[in-house]
């Protein structure tokens, strides 16, 4: 069986390590599924989900990046985000609120720098809850 090492670190912590057998992330153009002696590549990611099929397990593994960057090497995949969440760390409560806030603040922002900070941190949150109801199905 071939697997390919994967490292998603965030600028707090290393939040996965180990052997995949394939991995799904959000692209700046799309998805991007990655098998192992995948071609080389580096690109931006967006706010999304990360799925790792973990190879001595066969279950998934869920990480919630906010953006990022990714490289691509055949035996190697590393995801370096901006932020990332486990999982099983998602809180949907929180994100609900930081979306509310997120909406108000751009409701009320003031220049253009207010105006762009507010609609980055909605398009995240917008995300991360879409992540938690896609990790929320997966588990139904």
């Amino acid at each position: 069986m071939s697997t390919i090492h994967v490292d998603v670190v965030s600028a707090e912590e290393s939040i996965f390590s180990g052997e995949a057998k394939f991995v799904a992330l959000p692209g700046e153009a799309g998805e991007l599924g990655i098998y192992p002696k995948h071609a080389p590549l580096i690109t931006r990611i967006k706010a999304g989900a990360v799925r790792i099929q973990r190879a001595d397990n066969d279950e998934e593994e869920f990480v919630f990046v906010a953006g990022g960057i990714l490289e691509i090497q055949p035996d190697v995949v590393t995801v370096l985000a901006d932020t990332a969440i486990r999982g099983h760390d998602l809180d949907e409560a929180k994100a609900n609120e930081a979306k509310k806030l997120a909406e108000e603040a751009l409701a009320n922002a003031k220049s253009d720098i207010d105006l762009a900070k507010a609609t980055s941190e909605l398009a995240i949150m917008a995300a991360q809850i879409a992540a938690i109801s896609k990790l929320r199905g997966r588990r139904a």
